[in-house]
């Protein structure tokens, strides 16, 4: 049996079903956007990435947000365009994400880009014009 299927990479972070909330700012940080805006940024960095931009999410249900997600303590280092908000420990905030597994029944949530072992999280590509 391939070592890679019998053991595949998995974040810890990631649950092994349905979906689950996860403190931003431990595993990662998250920046959110819904909309155009959102939908825009998405598809440029999948493009830039050739596809594998890292791990975003998508909400199926309410707003419609898409959270993008970053190594832990970047996102507050930066200046965001209005109607962006962070997600971090900074401040003492405590803010969640709903992380969905990668397979099976994840209603409300899904993944619009998964994260990889080589790149398992959203990378600076587009980000970098708003810091």
């Amino acid at each position: 049996m391939y070592e890679k299927i019998a053991n595949p990479w998995l974040p810890t972070w990631i649950p092994d079903t349905g979906h689950a909330l996860r403190h931003a700012g431990i595993h990662f940080d998250a920046v959110r956007m819904k909309g155009a805006q959102a939908e825009r940024t998405a598809v440029e960095l999948l493009l830039r990435a050739h596809f594998d931009a890292g791990s975003i999410i998508r909400e199926l249900a309410g707003e419609r947000y898409l959270y993008f997600l970053l190594p832990p303590q970047p996102a507050a280092t930066h200046r965001w365009p209005p109607g962006v908000r962070t997600l971090t420990r900074a401040a003492g905030c405590l803010a969640y994400v709903g992380v969905p597994a990668l397979t099976g029944v994840t209603w409300p949530l899904e993944w619009r880009s998964i994260p990889t072992e080589e790149v398992p999280f959203v990378v600076g590509i587009c980000f970098t014009k708003w810091c």
